[in-house]
């Protein structure tokens, strides 16, 4: 099989794949997300079809730059009741977040794409529900001085491998999909993949 290179500086993403014995090399995309994401949330894309070409475009990007190589591009985006929400910036855009998502059921949507020649070839998106408790402000406060800055902006907020599954009082979805990247699908194309 040809190399295979994650379009990600995601240290998760990376972890996903090597723990199921795919190997691979780290070349971050550098895609303007944000300009990306509110381009087309002012087309009103879904939250699907936005996590979706935010993958295409980051595996694209790099596999223009090396073509003979499979590459993996990912995003995840949180769907709260249609709304999309954004990685946060600080500690402060986090605790509002968290305010957010307090009480309410919310979608994680991971999408993933395998471009090869500077084309999309595959492509899977698979979507999780989690239900948040009830938390009262000063816990929610607790919670984010017991997370490190790399995991809050990486993990959109929670780190549901960590502590953060102690947020929820229901997930209904795959811990690969919640942490960015369905990995089961992936395994399945790449078996077949000649």
């Amino acid at each position: 099989m040809s190399n295979i290179i994650l379009a990600s500086k995601s240290k998760v993403r990376k972890d996903i794949l090597n723990s199921n014995g795919i190997s691979c090399k780290v070349i971050p995309s550098n895609v303007d997300e944000d300009s990306i994401k509110i381009s087309l949330m002012k087309e009103d894309a879904s939250p699907e079809i936005i996590s979706k070409n935010l993958a295409e475009l980051k595996a694209n990007k790099v596999s223009l730059q090396f073509r003979d190589e499979l590459v993996i591009g990912a995003d995840s985006v949180i769907d709260l009741e249609g709304k999309i929400i954004s990685k946060p910036t600080d500690r402060s855009q986090a605790l509002e977040i968290l305010e957010l998502l307090n009480g309410k059921t919310h979608s994680l949507i991971s999408s993933v794409c395998i471009s090869k020649d500077g084309n999309m070839i595959w492509n899977y998106t698979d979507k999780a529900e989690l239900l948040m408790k009830q938390f009262k402000l000063d816990e929610l406060k607790n919670y984010l001085l017991k997370i490190s800055d790399e995991a809050l902006y990486s993990y959109n907020v929670y780190q549901i491998e960590g502590i953060g599954r102690s947020l929820f009082s229901e997930i209904k979805g795959d811990s690969n999909t919640i942490m960015g990247l369905p990995v089961k699908k992936i395994k399945e194309y790449l078996k077949n993949f000649n």
